[in-house]
C-alpha cells in the first residue's frame, strides 16, 4: 500500500491519508466542502459538492487517476429530502453522463465540521 499526499488538496486529519494506492485503485477518503484551514464553505450543498469533488479532483490527480476513472463513489448527506436534487446538479457537472461511475448515496445524522455533504471513492489508476 502507497499513501497518497498533496499539497494542493485540503489537509486530512492526523487520524488518516487523502487515499491509499493498492493493486491498481486509489482509495480517496471522505472529502467535505471545506477549504484549507478546514472551514466549510458557505453556500449550502451545491457550494459543498462543487468544492469536496474538486478538492477530491487534486487527490486523484496525486495518485495518477481522475474522475474518469472513478468506479465507485459514495455519497452522505445530512439532508437528503432536501439536497438530493441541488447536490446531483452539481454532480454531473464532473462525470461523462455517458460513463457514470456506480454509486451509493445515504443520508447520515452528522458529517464532519458541521458539513452537509461528503464524498468517498475507489478510482483505477490508468
Amino acid at each position: 500500500m502507497k499513501v497518497v499526499s498533496t499539497p494542493d488538496a485540503v489537509p486530512p486529519m492526523p487520524v488518516f491519508s487523502q487515499a491509499t494506492v493498492s493493486r491498481g485503485y486509489v482509495y480517496v477518503s471522505g472529502n467535505i466542502g471545506c477549504d484549507h484551514e478546514m472551514k466549510v464553505v458557505e453556500g449550502g450543498v451545491q457550494t459543498e459538492t462543487r468544492v469536496a469533488l474538486e478538492n477530491m479532483t487534486k487527490v486523484l490527480k496525486a495518485a495518477g487517476s481522475g474522475l474518469e476513472h472513478i468506479v465507485k463513489a459514495n455519497i452522505y448527506l445530512k439532508h437528503m429530502e432536501r439536497d438530493f436534487g441541488p447536490m446531483n446538479e452539481v454532480y454531473i457537472q464532473f462525470f461523462d453522463k455517458d460513463k457514470m461511475p456506480a454509486r451509493t448515496c445515504v443520508g447520515v445524522a452528522t458529517l464532519p465540521l458541521g458539513a452537509v455533504f461528503e464524498i468517498e471513492c475507489v478510482a483505477e489508476i490508468p
